[in-house]
């Protein structure tokens, strides 16, 4: 069983990057991986031309966050998107890539007070708050400046701590219970834009498991 660590820059490993690779150029990416546009009704399926755009490296229909593991990804599902460094994971300071157990036995009061205070920044990095500002603050923006694109859904890769942060926008969440959900490599978590909001369609939905059932 593989430690609990505090994220690290690291690359994706062959496994998931050959899962990624099933999933390129496939509509099924418009139905489990979208971004539902303003104005597109939350039990509405994504765009079926989402796989063509994707294919075609259109701009504007995928993002990538900045991390080496999101950019192999983006690369094994054959898309060529803008690289975004809001949706960057947060950086953990000299914890990065520790495990948490050793941060708890090495600097207990440190941990504590990071898990408890969603400003803080004990590790010498950036605070959970800080975090989530960049990542709720590109989503908004990206929200306005494609509002003319109705119905179209689009496509983000990124680590969980970004997804998370969505995930308490959409909910109304503070960031430290945000925090909680349990998000699984090469899942797929959907927003859709509602006129009050955000509206979850669903989270940590397995790609693969999803695109052999609607397939």
């Amino acid at each position: 069983m593989r430690t609990a660590c505090f994220p690290a820059p690291e690359q994706a490993d062959r496994a998931s990057l050959a899962k990624a690779a099933l999933l390129a150029g496939t509509a099924d990416l418009a139905r489990t991986a979208s971004y539902a546009g303003p104005g597109t009704r939350p039990d509405e399926p994504g765009d079926p031309e989402l796989g063509e755009m994707l294919t075609a490296g259109q701009a504007g229909a995928a993002f990538v966050a900045p991390s080496v593991a999101a950019l192999q990804t983006a690369s094994a599902m054959g898309l060529a998107p803008i690289v975004v460094d809001a949706l960057a994971e947060a950086d953990h300071g000299r914890w990065g890539g520790l495990p948490y157990t050793r941060v708890a036995q090495d600097e207990p009061d440190a941990l504590a007070s990071w898990l408890a205070d969603p400003g803080a920044a004990p590790h010498g990095g950036e605070s959970l708050d800080r975090m989530t500002a960049r990542v709720t603050g590109w989503l908004d923006e990206t929200r306005a400046r494609f509002d003319d694109r109705r119905g179209r859904p689009f496509l983000v890769i990124c680590d969980s701590g970004a997804i998370r942060a969505a995930l308490g926008h959409a909910l109304g969440l503070p960031p430290l219970y945000a925090a909680r959900f349990d998000l699984a490599p090469l899942s797929t978590t959907e927003l859709a834009v509602t006129r009050g909001g955000w509206r979850v369609a669903h989270v940590n939905r397995d790609a693969l498991e999803h695109r052999k059932v609607t397939s």
